[in-house]
C-alpha cells in the first residue's frame, strides 16, 4: 500500500502503518504462551482477538485503497497493474490467514483446508519428522539419491510430500535410466521399508536391500539385519545424511532465497551441482596425487 501511495503521488486517504501495533501485539501472544493454566489461555485468545481486529483493519485498508485504484486515470493504473495484482493477491491470502485463525484459537480446528502457512509462499508445508528439538518444521520435501565418492546422482523436490515407502522403487528406476543398471547395493532408512518395495528391486537386480524393518518380529529377518554387508549399508546412509548437513550449511539450503515452487527447486539444484562440483574436484586431486 505504501508502494502504491507512493508510485500514484498520493492518495486521498492517507495510508496508515500498524506494523508498530501488530509487532506488539506478537510479543503479547508470545508472553501469554509461556502462561501456564486457564489463565494463560485466556490471555492468549484475547490477544489473538487483538491482533485479528488490527489484521482486518489493515485488510479493509488494501479494500479502500484497491478502490481508489480503479479511479485513476487509465494510464496510471496500468502503470499500477503490478502492484494492484500483488495487493489483490495478499489481500484474500490474509483473509483466508484469518479464517484460518479463528478457526484455530478459538474453535480448536486445527486441520483447515487449503491451509496457508506463509503469505510469501504459500505453497509451504508443514513436516513433522519426530525429532524432539524440532517437531515442525516448514518448508519442501527433497529427496537425494547419493553414489560412490560422495556424488549426488539425483535430487527431487516434490510439491506435496509423498510416504517415504513410495519413493525406493522410483529411485532405482531413476538409477537405472542414468547408468544403464540397477545399483548393487540399496541403503535407506525404515520408513522407506516395505516387503512389496524389496521384492520389486531384488526382481530389477538390487542384489542387497539395506533397508531395515523396525516392527519385524522374525528372527530370520532379525538375523539378515545383523549381518555384515546390512550393517555396513546402514553406515553408509547414515554417512548420507552428513552430505545432507553440508548441503544446509555449505550451500543454503536451510532457506530458500528463491520465491516460489520453481524457485526452490532451482536453488536446491545448484546447491546440488556447487557440492558435486567440490567433490569431483576432491576425487579428481586424488587421482593425480
Amino acid at each position: 500500500m505504501k508502494k502504491v501511495e507512493k508510485a500514484a503521488g498520493g492518495l486521498k486517504k492517507r495510508i496508515r502503518n500498524r506494523m508498530r501495533s501488530v509487532s506488539k501485539k506478537v510479543i503479547a501472544i508470545a508472553l501469554a504462551g509461556r502462561l501456564k493454566g486457564p489463565e494463560g489461555e485466556e490471555r492468549r485468545v484475547e490477544r489473538y482477538r487483538e491482533l485479528l481486529s488490527l489484521t482486518r483493519k489493515i485488510v479493509h485498508q488494501g479494500e479502500v485503497v484497491l478502490e481508489e485504484m480503479q479511479h485513476l486515470p487509465r494510464r496510471r493504473q496500468a502503470q499500477l497493474k503490478r502492484f494492484r495484482e500483488i495487493l489483490e493477491t495478499m489481500a484474500e491470502r490474509v483473509r483466508q490467514v484469518v479464517r484460518q485463525t479463528k478457526a484455530r484459537v478459538f474453535q480448536g480446528t486445527t486441520k483447515y483446508p487449503h491451509k496457508i502457512l506463509s503469505l510469501f509462499e504459500p505453497h509451504t508445508e508443514i513436516i513433522r519428522k519426530g525429532k524432539a528439538s524440532k517437531p515442525n518444521e516448514f518448508g519442501k520435501l527433497v529427496k537425494l539419491q547419493e553414489a560412490e565418492n560422495q556424488i549426488i546422482t539425483h535430487y527431487e523436490v516434490f510439491a506435496e510430500r509423498p510416504e517415504d515407502s513410495r519413493l525406493l522403487v522410483p529411485a532405482v528406476e531413476q538409477h537405472q535410466r542414468q547408468f544403464g543398471r540397477a545399483p548393487r547395493m540399496v541403503a535407506a532408512d525404515a520408513g522407506f521399508y516395505s516387503l512389496r518395495n524389496e521384492k520389486i528391486i531384488q526382481t530389477m537386480g538390487v542384489t542387497r536391500v539395506s533397508v531395515p524393518n523396525r516392527s519385524s518380529k522374525s528372527s530370520e529377518r532379525r538375523k539378515l539385519q545383523r549381518t555384515r554387508w546390512f550393517r555396513a549399508g546402514q553406515r553408509w546412509r547414515t554417512g548420507c545424511e552428513g552430505r545432507i548437513s553440508v548441503l544446509k550449511r555449505r550451500h543454503g539450503l536451510y532457506r530458500c532465497r528463491f520465491r516460489g515452487f520453481e524457485g526452490m527447486q532451482r536453488w536446491v539444484g545448484l546447491g546440488v551441482i556447487a557440492d558435486n562440483v567440490i567433490q569431483i574436484g576432491r576425487y579428481l586431486a586424488v587421482q593425480r596425487a
